[in-house]
C-alpha cells in the first residue's frame, strides 16, 4: 500500500497558498529562483521514481501566520519513513508510533509537568495553531535516506524565513535550539531580532544525545521556561498538552 504522505504536488503551487506574510518572504527574486530550481529538481526526482516526503512541506507555515509565532522549535529534516512526516518538525500522525526524539520530548514534558497526564497523541498540530513554529531546515527528504535533501537549496529558504520572522515579528518569541544543527542558527536570530526574544539551548532530544553533556535535553526545563517568559512578556503561554489534528 502506498504511503499517504508522498510529495506529489509541485511545491510552487503550495507556496502560492501560504499565508500572505510568509509568501511575501518567499517572493524575493533570489528565493524565487531557488524555489523554482528546487521545484524542478523535486518534480524530476518524483518522475524518476524517488519516494519523497512529506506531501505538504510547508505545513508549519500553513498552520501559523508569521505575526502569530510565539515559539520556534527547529528541526533538521523530515522523518524519512512512510506515513511519518507531516511538514511539522518532530510531529507524526497519531496512526504512527512516536519516534525516539518525540518520545523524549514527551518524557521531558512529563518531568516538567508531573501532575498533568500526557494526551494519547503524537500529532503536534495544535502546538502550531497556538503559535509554535515547528520548522525543519530542510523541508523534504527521500524515503530511507536521512539528510538526502540537505544542501539542495532548502537551507537558504528556511534561513530567510527565520531571518524575516526575527526582523518582522511584533511579538516576543522563544527559540528552542536543540542540538548543534539548530544552535548554528543562533547568530542569525540574534543579529536580526527586533523584538524581545529568548533563546533556549540544549542537546538534541535524540536518544544519542538527550542525556549527555554539555546541556542534556532531559531535564532542560524548556517548556516551563518558555511559558514563564512569555507570561512575563504579557504573551499567552502555550498549552503543551493540547495536541492532535
Amino acid at each position: 500500500m502506498l504511503s499517504n504522505n508522498l510529495l506529489t504536488e509541485n511545491i510552487l503551487d503550495q507556496v502560492a497558498r501560504l499565508p500572505a506574510d510568509w509568501r511575501a518572504t518567499l517572493d524575493q527574486p533570489e528565493l524565487q529562483n531557488i524555489l523554482a530550481t528546487l521545484a524542478k529538481w523535486l518534480d524530476k526526482e518524483c518522475q524518476d521514481g524517488a519516494v519523497i516526503y512529506p506531501a505538504a512541506p510547508f505545513r508549519a507555515l500553513e498552520l501559523l501566520p508569521l505575526q502569530k509565532v510565539s515559539v520556534v522549535i527547529l528541526g533538521q529534516d523530515p522523518y524519512h519513513g512512510p506515513d511519518q512526516a507531516q511538514g511539522l518538525s518532530f510531529s507524526v500522525p497519531d496512526t504512527c508510533p512516536a519516534p525516539p526524539s518525540l518520545r523524549n520530548i514527551f518524557k521531558e514534558l512529563e518531568l516538567e509537568y508531573p501532575q498533568t497526564p500526557l494526551p494519547p497523541s503524537h500529532d503536534l498540530s495544535n502546538w502550531g495553531r497556538q503559535g509554535v513554529l515547528l520548522l525543519n531546515t530542510s523541508l523534504t527528504v527521500e524515503d530511507g535516506l536521512p539528510a538526502s535533501h540537505a544542501k539542495k537549496g532548502w537551507e537558504q529558504i528556511t534561513d530567510a524565513l527565520l531571518m524575516n520572522l526575527a526582523q518582522q515579528s511584533t511579538r516576543p518569541i522563544v527559540y528552542m535550539l536543540w542540538g548543534a544543527h539548530a544552535q548554528a542558527k543562533e547568530a542569525l536570530i540574534q543579529q536580526q531580532a527586533q523584538c524581545p526574544h529568548l533563546i533556549l539551548k540544549a542537546n538534541h532530544p535524540s536518544p544519542l544525545a538527550a542525556r549527555r553533556p554539555p546541556v542534556p535535553f532531559i531535564g532542560c526545563g524548556h517548556f516551563r521556561l518558555a511559558n514563564e517568559w512569555l507570561t512575563q512578556q504579557g504573551a499567552t503561554p502555550i498549552q503543551w498538552f493540547a495536541t492532535g489534528a
